[in-house]
C-alpha cells in the first residue's frame, strides 16, 4: 500500500485516524489498533512477509529479555549477528554468490529471492535497540510498545530511523491532549507537501530521467546535454522522491499525535559534503556514525584510524542501500570526499562558500548517476558523455518537458524547507483550510488516473 494512492488516503488513512481517536481513553486499544493497522498496512504488499516482520520483532525483544535477565554481552552480539544475517540473506546473498561464482569461473543462477519491504529500515531500528540495551540507555519495553515502535506503518516502509527513545514514550500520551487541532493540521500539511513532492515533482522528473538512463543500458550513448540532463533530473527527482516519503512519514505520524524526527534539511544548500550529510538521510547518516563509525574507533586513535573507520563506514552505508557495485563505489567516493574535507579543514584551507557549493553539488551530480544506474558500465558511459569524452553535442532528443528540471530547481534550492514551511509559515488558521483541500482534491485526481508510483527507497 502507497502513501500516494486513493486507497491509502481515502479509505485506510481516514479509517485508523478514526478508530485511533474513538480509542483515545484506552492506551491499549490505541496500540494494538495501530499494531493491527500497520500489520494490514505491510501485509497489503506481500501478506507471506508478515510472519517475517512479527518474527523478526518478537526474536528481538525476547533477546532484549535475556540479555537483561543474564546480563551477558553474547546475547546482544548473537542477537545483532543474527538480524545482519537476516538480511545478508534475503538483500545480498545472490550479490556475494554471483562474486564468488565470478572469482573462482564457475558458473551460477541467480536464487529467486524476493526482498522483503522495509527490512533494512525495521532491521536497522532494531539493532539500534540491543546495542542501546547493551550500553544500559534503553530500558525493556512492553511487548506491545515495542512491536509498534518496530511496525509503526508510517515509518516501516522506508524511515526515518527512529530510535526506541524518540517515540516510545509518546506511545502513553492521550493524542487529544492540548495541542491536538494544531497536530493534526500541521500533520496534513506535511501530508500535502510530501503528495505534492512526490507527484507533482518526483514523478515527472522519473519521465526524464528514466528513459535517459534505460536508453543506456541498452546500449545507447547520450549527448554531452542529455548526459547532465539525465543526471540533474535524478538528483531532484531522488530528493522530491525521498524527502517527500519522509515529509509524509511525518506528517502522518502527527496525525496520531506523535513526533518523528526529521530526515531532511535543505540538502542542496550544502557547502561541503560534510554539511551535506548532516542535512540528507539524517537519520541514517546518525546510525551509522553512532553505531559503526564510533565503534571502529571515530576520531579517538589518530588521523589514519579516523580516515580507515570513515570510508569503512561509507562503504557499508553504500552496501546498505543496494547489493550491487555501483553502491559500493558510490558510498566509497562519499567517503574519500569526507575525508579530503576533514584534511582540508584540519589545514585551515578555507574557500568561499559559494564554491564549496559549486564543488559539493557538482560531486553530488556525478556520484548520482553511480547511485542510479544499473551496472557500472551504464554510469561509466553517462559520466564520460558528462566529462566530454564522448564528445560535444547539445542535442536532445525527446524530452519536450526538460524545462521542468529547472523548474524543480526553485524549491530544492530556494524555497522553505517542509518542516520550516509547515511548522511557522503556514500557521493554523482558517482560511488555509480550503486551500489545501483544494490542493488535496487536485491531487487525489492525478492519483486517480494511475499516475503514482513506487518510492525509491522502496528498494532499499
Amino acid at each position: 500500500m502507497l502513501f500516494n494512492s486513493q486507497l491509502f488516503l481515502l479509505l485506510f488513512l481516514p479509517v485508523t485516524v478514526a478508530l485511533y481517536y474513538f480509542f483515545s481513553s484506552s492506551e491499549r486499544m490505541r496500540i494494538l489498533l495501530l499494531i493491527l493497522a500497520s500489520l494490514v498496512f505491510y501485509g497489503y504488499w506481500d501478506i507471506r512477509f508478515v510472519p517475517l516482520l512479527l518474527g523478526s520483532v518478537s526474536f528481538n525483544w525476547l533477546f532484549a529479555k535475556f540479555y537483561r535477565k543474564h546480563h551477558q554481552k553474547r546475547f546482544v552480539v548473537i542477537g545483532v549477528a543474527l538480524n545482519l544475517f537476516v538480511i545478508g540473506v534475503f538483500k545480498y546473498a545472490n550479490f556475494f554468490a554471483e562474486n564468488i561464482a565470478f572469482l573462482t569461473d564457475s558458473d551460477f543462477a541467480s536464487w529467486n529471492i524476493i526482498l522483503p519491504l522495509g527490512i533494512s529500515f525495521f532491521t536497522f531500528q532494531q539493532i539500534s535497540y540491543l546495542v542501546d540495551l547493551h550500553k544500559g540507555v534503553a530500558p525493556i519495553y512492553p511487548p506491545s510498545r515495542y512491536f509498534l515502535y518496530v511496525t509503526f506503518f508510517p515509518q516501516l516502509i522506508a524511515g526515518p530511523i527512529v530510535r526506541h527513545n524518540e517515540i516510545l514514550s509518546q506511545f502513553a500520551l492521550d493524542p487529544r491532549r492540548d495541542g491536538m487541532h494544531e497536530r493534526l493540521s500541521r500533520g496534513v500539511t506535511l501530508l500535502l507537501i510530501g503528495l505534492i513532492k512526490k507527484t507533482v515533482f518526483a514523478d515527472r522528473l522519473a519521465e526524464i530521467a528514466t528513459p535517459l538512463f534505460d536508453s543506456v543500458a541498452s546500449g545507447e550513448v547520450l549527448t554531452f546535454a542529455e548526459s547532465w540532463l539525465a543526471a540533474g533530473a535524478y538528483s531532484l527527482q531522488l530528493y522530491f522522491d525521498f524527502s517527500g516519503y519522509s515529509d509524509m512519514a511525518i506528517g502522518l505520524a502527527l496525525l496520531f499525535g506523535f513526533t518523528l524526527p526529521i530526515n531532511f534539511n535543505a540538502p542542496y544548500l550544502a557547502t561541503s559534503i560534510r554539511e551535506f550529510w548532516r542535512r540528507w538521510h539524517i537519520t541514517l547518516s546518525r546510525f551509522l556514525k553512532d553505531y559503526v563509525y564510533i565503534p571502529l574507533g571515530g576520531s579517538q586513535y589518530g588521523r589514519m584510524r579516523e580516515a580507515l573507520a570513515l570510508q569503512v563506514t561509507f562503504l557499508l552505508g553504500g552496501l546498505w542501500h543496494g547489493a550491487a557495485w555501483t553502491f559500493v563505489l558510490w558510498g566509497g567516493l562519499h567517503g574519500v570526499a569526507v575525508i579530503v574535507n576533514h584534511v582540508f579543514t584540519r589545514a585551515s584551507l578555507h574557500i568561499p562558500r559559494s564554491v564549496g557549493w559549486c564543488l559539493t553539488i557538482v560531486f553530488l551530480v556525478f556520484t548520482w548517476v553511480l547511485f542510479r544506474a544499473d551496472s557500472v558500465a551504464t554510469a561509466q558511459s553517462i559520466i564520460n558523455s558528462m566529462l566530454v569524452l564522448n564528445g560535444l553535442s547539445f542535442e536532445v532528443i525527446d524530452q519536450p518537458h526538460r524545462w521542468f528540471v529547472v523548474l524543480a530547481l526553485i524549491p530544492a534550492l530556494i524555497g522553505p524547507t517542509s518542516q520550516r514551511l509547515a511548522h511557522y509559515i503556514l500557521k493554523p488558521r482558517p482560511i488555509w483550510a480550503p486551500i489545501i483541500a483544494v490542493c488535496l482534491w487536485v491531487l487525489f485526481l492525478r492519483i486517480g488516473d494511475d499516475v503514482y508510483s513506487e518510492f525509491i527507497y522502496f528498494q532499499f
